[in-house]
């Protein structure tokens, strides 16, 4: 059984994590501080205050630590995606098969339909989106990383 091509995150090095990880950590405090704030307020405060305090700090910690999740996960999954590619990735060649216009996101650029190939692994075709560059034609070759195991690939 043959797994489904997957393009290896953007890597992201050392500094670039500690400081990601810090921001989603970040992200993660402001609602158990107001839940703090709420479970100690002064006995001058109003129930009003309590009650805004309490249901904006578990609004604020559920989406605090849904976007802090999604974003360690994303840190995480481009390290280990880069120690696999650097471990047992083998060098390989992409040809661009289709290039169309990408209008999705903030970063509108190329879509590319590549054929790659290599040793150790059997040839196969993937889809990624890169900026616009006039080099990005079809029958250009790019340099390629593949992981045979399961076509875990980087187009550099």
């Amino acid at each position: 059984m043959t797994s489904t091509p997957r393009e290896a995150e953007a890597r992201i090095g050392p500094i670039g994590a500690l400081l990601s990880r810090l921001t989603f950590l970040a992200i993660c405090l402001p609602g158990p501080v107001l839940l703090a704030a709420a479970a100690t307020r002064d006995r001058e405060r109003s129930p009003t205050d309590f009650w805004g305090l309490l249901a904006g700090g578990v609004f604020v910690t559920i989406l605090g630590a849904g976007a802090g999740v999604f974003g360690l996960r994303l840190v995480t999954r481009s390290r280990r995606d880069a120690r696999r590619l650097a471990a047992a990735g083998v060098a390989a060649t992409a040809e661009i098969l289709t290039v169309a216009n990408h209008l999705g996101g903030e970063d509108p650029g190329l879509e590319l339909r590549m054929r790659i190939s290599g040793p150790g692994f059997a040839t196969f075709e993937a889809d990624t989106t890169r900026g616009d560059d006039p080099a990005l034609v079809p029958g250009a070759l790019l340099a390629a990383v593949v992981d045979p195991t399961d076509r875990l690939y980087s187009i550099p």
